[in-house]
């Protein structure tokens, strides 16, 4: 389960990544803007709702425990 999370962690954060770059460059030089950013951020939310599930999936089936706040 902890290698999944990592692995969609990175996923989300280099789709960030990759609008950054697409934002950045994406219209320079007299040409013309293409719909690459909004992609990368749609595939980062795509990443993160999947994560989310699959936290939800894991904490249902027992792989995963809730330790909660303590209470005093």
């Amino acid at each position: 389960m902890k290698y999944l999370v990592v692995l969609a962690f990175l996923a989300i954060v280099g789709s960030l990544g990759s609008a950054l770059y697409f934002m950045m460059k994406d219209g320079q030089d007299g040409k013309h803007k293409t719909s690459n950013m909004a992609r990368a951020l749609a595939f980062r939310v795509g990443f993160s709702i999947l994560l989310f599930i699959c936290i939800l999936v894991a904490w249902k089936l027992g792989y995963i425990q809730p330790t909660g706040i303590p209470l005093r």
